[in-house]
C-alpha cells in the first residue's frame, strides 16, 4: 500500500485536529449567526462569527500548520457548538503568499483581526485567545504579548518550544537515520530544494527504516533515531508498552514512523526554511552520547543495542564525528525572532497536552515551562494532559473543560483546583458529552535544544 503523499497528510492532520477540538455539538439548537468576512493589509483574510444570543465572549482561533486558509474554529460542528453556547468567534488566514509555516505574519495578523472585529461587529467584554499545533505556538505568542486585548488563552498541543528546537531535534533523528540506513542522503538533511525534494527524501527514509526493523541491530539503531525525536512509544490502536517492555516500545515508535510521519516532517523543514531564508538547524558540536544520557529512553536503547550485540558507545562516537552540519546564522536569528514562545506570559494560559503526541512531542511542554519559569512568569501558566496516543487527539468534553478552566481563572483571579487534572476530569464528567482521561503527568526534558 502507498504511503499518502505530503499534501494528503497536511490535509489528513488539518481533519483530525478539526474533528477533536470540540467534536459534534451534541444536542445542539438552531442558533440565528451572523457571519463576517474581509481583508488585512499583507492581504491575509479573516472571518468572524457571532451569534444573536452572544454572551460577550469572543474566542480569537490561530490555526495549525497547513494552508494559509482564514479559520474562526477547527471544524463546522466545532462552530456550531460554540455558537450554540454565546460565544463569537474570530480567525484569520495569516498571510497568503508566504510560507505555510507562517510565523512571519501570524500573530500580527491575528490581532489585526481582533481589530476588525471591533470595528465592525461589536466590543466583547472578554476576549480568549485559543490555538492548536502550530497555532499553539501562535497563541503562547499572544498569551506573551496580549496585554489589553486578549484576557486568557487556551493551548492545544501546541508547538511552545518553537521552530529552531523543532528543526534540531528532528534533524538528530534524521541525521541518525541517515547515517544508518541511507548514507547517500546524510548531506541532503538540510537546504531543501522543494517541498517536492523533502518528500523524496522521506519516502527513502521510511522506506530504508522499514528494511533496517528486519534485524534487531536495525531496531536498536531506529530506537535511537527515535529518542533523539521525543518519539513516544504509544502508537494507534494499542496498549501503551510496559516499563521494560523495550521491544514493545520500540514497536510501537517503529509503527509511527513507518505510517507517514516522516513524510510529514521531512518537507515541513522547506517550509520552515522557505520562511526564515536558509537552513535553520545544525548539529556540528553535538555530543551524541550526552544526548542519550539525558534522554528518557537511555534505558530502552542500552538494553537494545545490547541484546543486538552492537556497541552502543561506537555508534554515539559515529554520529558525534561526522555531524558537521552548520546552520544560517541569519535563518536561525529570523526563526528565533518570529517562531519562539516563553519569554514571558502577559496573560494566563493553560495548555492541554496528550501524553503520546506524534507530531509535536509533549516534551516541548517541558521546555516551554522552564522558559516561562526562568522569566518570572510561573503564576500564570498551567498544563494539562490527557493519557491519550495522537496528535491533539482530545475529547471534546476535554476541551470543554479547559476553556472553562480559563474563564474561571479570569473570574476569580487564581487557578485553584480547577486547574489540576482532577478538577479538570471532573469538570469534563460533569457536561455529560464524551468522556475525558486527564491524568497526572510531568514530562520529560525535550531532546535536542541546542
Amino acid at each position: 500500500m502507498p504511503r499518502p503523499r505530503f499534501s494528503t497528510l497536511v490535509a489528513a492532520c488539518a481533519t483530525a485536529l478539526a474533528a477533536t477540538l470540540i467534536g459534534p455539538a451534541t444536542g445542539a439548537r438552531a442558533t440565528t449567526t451572523d457571519h463576517y468576512s474581509g481583508t488585512l493589509s499583507d492581504g491575509a483574510t479573516w472571518i468572524a462569527d457571532r451569534p444573536a444570543q452572544w454572551n460577550g465572549s469572543l474566542l480569537l482561533f490561530s490555526h495549525g500548520f497547513g494552508p494559509t486558509v482564514a479559520a474562526d474554529a477547527p471544524s463546522t460542528a466545532a462552530r456550531q457548538a460554540l455558537l450554540d453556547a454565546g460565544y463569537a468567534l474570530v480567525g484569520s488566514s495569516y498571510d497568503p503568499n508566504g510560507s505555510m509555516w507562517a510565523l512571519d505574519s501570524a500573530e500580527r495578523d491575528q490581532f489585526a483581526a481582533l481589530t476588525a472585529f471591533r470595528r465592525q461587529v461589536g466590543t466583547p467584554t472578554r476576549v480568549i485567545s485559543v490555538g492548536q499545533s502550530m497555532g499553539g505556538l501562535v497563541n503562547a505568542q499572544i498569551a506573551r504579548d496580549g496585554a489589553g486585548r486578549v484576557d486568557g488563552s487556551l493551548g492545544l498541543c501546541g508547538l511552545v518550544a518553537g521552530g529552531v528546537d523543532l528543526d534540531n531535534y528532528q534533524l538528530d533523528a534524521e541525521y541518525t537515520l541517515a547515517s544508518f540506513f541511507d548514507p547517500a542522503d546524510a548531506d541532503n538533511l538540510v537546504n531543501l530544494g522543494s517541498q517536492a525534494d523533502g518528500a523524496a527524501l522521506a519516502d527513502r527514509l521510511t522506506k530504508a527504516v522499514e528494511a533496517a526493523q528486519q534485524t534487531p541491530t536495525g531496531r536498536a539503531r531506529i530506537a535511537l533515531a527515535a529518542a533523539f525525536l521525543n518519539q513516544t512509544d504509544w502508537a494507534p490502536g494499542q496498549q501503551p508498552p510496559a516499563r521494560d517492555d523495550f521491544e514493545g516500545q520500540e514497536k510501537q515508535q517503529y509503527a509511527w514512523l513507518a505510517q507517514g510521519l516522516l513524510g510529514f516532517i521531512v518537507p515541513a523543514r522547506w517550509s520552515v526554511e522557505q520562511s526564515a531564508g536558509g537552513n535553520t538547524s545544525w548539529n556540528k558540536g553535538v555530543d551524541y552520547a550526552g544526548l542519550l544520557h539525558k534522554s528518557s529512553h537511555a534505558r530502552q536503547i542500552k538494553a537494545l543495542y545490547r541484546d543486538a550485540g552492537l556497541d552502543l558507545r561506537t555508534d554515539l562516537n559515529r554520529l558525534t564525528r561526522g555531524a558537521d552540519i552548520s546552520a544560517d546564522p541569519a535563518a536561525v536569528a529570523h526563526l528565533k525572532r518570529t517562531s519562539t514562545a516563553g519569554q514571558g506570559l502577559a496573560v494566563p494560559l493553560l495548555d492541554i497536552h496528550t501524553t503520546a503526541d506524534q507530531l509535536v512531542p509533549v516534551e516541548q511542554e517541558s521546555a516551554f515551562a522552564g522558559r516561562v519559569r526562568r522569566a518570572g512568569d510561573s503564576a500564570l501558566l498551567r498544563q494539562a494532559y490527557v493519557a491519550r496516543q495522537s496528535h491533539c487527539n482530545f475529547t471534546t468534553a476535554e476541551v470543554v473543560a479547559g476553556l472553562h478552566a480559563v474563564e474561571h481563572r479570569l473570574d476569580t483571579g487564581h487557578w485553584d483546583n480547577s486547574a489540576t487534572a482532577a478538577g479538570l476530569q471532573r469538570s469534563a464528567d460533569e457536561l455529560g458529552l464524551d468522556g475525558a482521561a486527564f491524568t497526572d503527568y510531568r514530562p520529560n526534558p525535550l531532546s535536542g535544544t541546542r
